[in-house]
Parts: structure tokens; C-alpha cells; sequence
């Protein structure tokens, strides 16, 4: 982005992330968050405090759309540890639980997955991955075995991509979610599962989902389970074809844990 497509007295340069689409942005001693072709779903996201203040959307000479939000002095992402408090499930609750959002999302983006849409996009996939030395080929049989019992929760906004770096909190201890490009509607368990698996013990599992507004039972085990494969299958592929050997490593970990996780089952057969 070009500071001469807002004029001369504006100070653009990258934030970084991996798109090259954002931009930390002074002008009059204003600091913004600029970003290129966002969702329009930002705005619905902005009313409802779950990302920063939208300030204004506007559309430059080469046709790219540019939205300013107000920039959080001194924010901090939270660390994986951080991801186990109650303020985090209660935020993810709040987003799950919103009619508006979700009808909002429904309008804009279309973007409705079922877990046997899912299940094609890890097919398409699948070829890259079963080299691999994991448990690739196991995880993606159990995909295919357990698809036609799963009952699926009823569809709901979902994130898509729930890191702790995804979370930001302002030094006033506001907590929002942002970089919502992955956004779709789907199972609720698409965003719980991975989230669980990476930052909250088994142990707290229970307390967590309390605060979300669920029970852990077996079936909701189930599909908490089935989605988390799902989404560090295709979440796999992705690092695949953009060589980023650390964090398919990662994934790699995250997924052999998912496919052991003997603790929650016993503990819900008790």
C-alpha cells in the first residue's frame, strides 16, 4: 500500500502477518489498523465489541477496499496459557451464541460447511500429507468412519482460526477476536476442539465449557473430536504447500495428541 493513495500527510508501513494485507496507518496524530478487502462482516463484528472499532471503510483508485479500525494502544496477543481463562471461552460463547452475527454472516458470505464439505476439502488434500511420518492416515480413516453418525450441532459463526495470536487484549483489559478472513458457518466444535486440545488441560475441560455455555458430554466429545481432525488436517495441508516445515511439525504433535486422547473418553465412561 502506497501513502499516495491517502496523500502525503499519512504514515503507512506493513503490521506483518502473513496476507500483506495489513497496515499500521498515523494520520494528525491518529493512529489506525488498515486493511485491505476485509470481510464486510467486519462491521456486524465492530457493533458487537468483538474486534476493535471499525472507523471507516473506504475505497481507493485501484479499486481496493480499505478499512481503518482504532488502534489498541499497547495490546497485547494473549499467551497460550492465557487461552485457559474464563474471559476466553465467555468471548468465544458470546460469538457462537449471536443470532445477529450469525444471520449477518449468512447474508454476506454464504460460506455454510457441513462436516461432509469439510471432509472434502481434507480429501483434496490427503495426497500431500500421507508421506508424511504421522498419523496422517489413521486420523483421515477415522474421518471417513465416523462422518455418516456425527451429529452436527447446529450451525453457528465460527472463527476458523482460534490461536492465542488471534487474541488481543488492550491495556483497558478489553478482549477481542480479530482476523476474521477464515470466518464461515459450521459446527461450533470446528473452533472448541482445536482450542481445547491446544491450551486447556483435560482436567479443566469441564470448567472451561461451563464458561462457554456447554456440557461435556459424550456426544458433544464426539464431534469436539471429529472436528478437531478435521480442521489440523486441512490446517496440515495448508503448511504443507507453503513449506513451513516448524509449524506442520507442530501440527504434527497437536494431531498424534488428538488421536490419544484416552483421558476425556474415560473420564465421560465413568
Amino acid at each position: 500500500m502506497e501513502d499516495n493513495l491517502f496523500g502525503q500527510d499519512w504514515e503507512i508501513e506493513p503490521a506483518g502477518g502473513e496476507t500483506g494485507k495489513a497496515f499500521v496507518a498515523i494520520h494528525e496524530d491518529e493512529k489506525f489498523f488498515l486493511k485491505k478487502n476485509s470481510s464486510p462482516f467486519l462491521a456486524a463484528l465492530s457493533v458487537e465489541n468483538i474486534v476493535p472499532k471499525l472507523i471507516w471503510t473506504r475505497r481507493v483508485e485501484n479499486g481496493d477496499v480499505i478499512t481503518a479500525q482504532k488502534w489498541i494502544n499497547n495490546g497485547q496477543t494473549l499467551t497460550a496459557k492465557e487461552m485457559r481463562e474464563p474471559r476466553v471461552a465467555r468471548l468465544l460463547g458470546k460469538i457462537h451464541q449471536s443470532e445477529a452475527l450469525r444471520d449477518m454472516l449468512q447474508r454476506i458470505e454464504k460460506k455454510d460447511y457441513s462436516c461432509f464439505h469439510l471432509l472434502e476439502k481434507v480429501t483434496d488434500g490427503i495426497g500431500n500429507l500421507n508421506p508424511l511420518d504421522t498419523k496422517v492416515s489413521e486420523a483421515y480413516c477415522y474421518l471417513l468412519a465416523n462422518v455418516d453418525e456425527l451429529e452436527e450441532g447446529r450451525h453457528v459463526v465460527c472463527h476458523g482460526d482460534v490461536n492465542h495470536n488471534n487474541w488481543l487484549l488492550s491495556e483497558g483489559n478489553e478482549l477481542y477476536l480479530v482476523d476474521w478472513d477464515g470466518a464461515m458457518l459450521a459446527d461450533p466444535a470446528n473452533d472448541l476442539g482445536v482450542l481445547l486440545y491446544q491450551y486447556v488441560p483435560y482436567d479443566e475441560w469441564d470448567g472451561w465449557l461451563s464458561e462457554y455455555g456447554q456440557e461435556l458430554t459424550r456426544a458433544f466429545y464426539t464431534r469436539v473430536k471429529w472436528f478437531s481432525i478435521c480442521q489440523v488436517l486441512m490446517a496440515m495441508n495448508w503448511q504443507f504447500e507453503h513449506d513451513r516445515k516448524p509449524e506442520l511439525a507442530r501440527l504434527e504433535i497437536l494431531l498424534k495428541k488428538i488421536m490419544e486422547d484416552n483421558e476425556v473418553y474415560a473420564t465421560l465412561c465413568e
